[in-house]
């Protein structure tokens, strides 16, 4: 056997001072005082300071998204920034592009500089106030949205990639668990049935935030809103990032009044069909499905030891509490 002159890996760590010397030197910034890895999720988080101001450097996983993914996203919130929406948008290089290739050892990898967006996230989670106020500037974005053009492709959020894409990536973890599979099938043919009926057209269908909730937002003293975290967008119907909100809001315990004042936000800016109000349990439970996709794929670089029995059996609960009649009880 012949030894590699540099082992595999799937996942480095880039080095602050390498990034600096590398990749913000492309940008036309302030003398760097100051780079830290600030976060590991989805992608690598960097905060970065300056004499004068603070950024975000946002560096993306290798097995996470392909280079299209990544400048279908940034033309997306460049676009919005233009279109006057609170989004965290990305700077352009001196150079004129939004992303900088970082031929990491696991492979290429995407580096996008933000300003560091004002504010911080809501203390103890969104308010009243606060909750209405994302769900106007949701409905702002998906008006918006329908005239944003990009010049490369990305997957859409389909049905079949949010739906039958992740059964596949569940589905090895379940292979003993027959009942448990059986279950998770018919469950995903009846939320097919039962959007069905939306059309794949604007207003309904455009382009989705893909993650809206208060861990991707901030606010300032005086109010203002920030969105940031846009990993997850794609052209998709609007109710399924509605049904989001509800899936990650629900699991953090927000209670149903501030849920409600998202939707009465949300409808002072766009008025939905009653097929669509009547698909948000099927969508909310499709946002369950494909969050638990996206972490058994995340889990290579974060940790396996998680994706235990005890992990499916929860997730399987989860999703027949949400199948449920009183669903959203609380």
């Amino acid at each position: 056997m012949v030894k590699p002159d540099t082992f595999p890996v799937i996942y480095s760590t880039l080095a602050p001072e390498a990034l600096v010397e590398y990749v913000l030197s492309q940008y036309n910034l302030d003398t760097v005082t100051n780079c830290l890895l600030w976060h590991r999720g989805l992608s690598d988080i960097y905060l970065v300071e300056t004499y004068q101001k603070s950024y975000v450097l946002r560096v993306s996983h290798h097995h996470w998204r392909s280079q299209s993914d990544v400048q279908f996203e940034l033309e997306l919130l460049d676009f919005l920034h233009r279109n006057c929406l609170p989004v965290a948008y990305p700077l352009y290089t001196r150079d004129g592009e939004l992303l900088v290739t970082i031929p990491a050892l696991e492979g290429d990898r995407y580096a996008a500089l933000f300003p560091y967006a004002p504010g911080a996230i809501p203390l103890g989670d969104l308010n009243i106030n606060q909750s209405q106020t994302l769900g106007e500037t949701l409905g702002r974005l998906h008006k918006i949205g329908t005239k944003f053009e990009s010049s490369v492709e990305r997957q859409p959020l389909t049905t079949e990639y949010l739906l039958d894409e992740s059964l596949r990536i569940i589905a090895p973890f379940l292979k003993n668990r027959i009942e448990d599979m059986a279950y998770l099938k018919s469950a995903i043919g009846k939320i097919k049935s039962q959007v069905a009926q939306i059309p794949q057209k604007p207003p309904f269908w455009g382009i989705c935030w893909g993650d809206p909730h208060s861990g991707n937002v901030h606010f300032t003293h005086d109010h203002q809103i920030t969105l940031f975290d846009f990993d997850q967008c794609g052209y998709g119907w609007r109710a399924f990032d509605l049904a989001k909100f509800l899936q990650v809001s629900m699991n953090a315990g927000i209670s149903r009044k501030t849920r409600d004042a998202f939707f009465k936000g949300y409808s002072e800016v766009q008025t939905l069909i009653p097929q669509e109000w009547e698909s948000l349990q099927a969508w909310t439970q499709t946002a369950h499905i494909w969050v638990w996709s996206i972490n058994i794929n995340a889990a290579a670089v974060h940790c396996w030891s998680r994706l235990d029995d005890s992990y499916f059996s929860k997730r399987l609960e989860g999703l027949k509490r949400l199948s449920s009649h009183d669903w959203q009880l609380f």
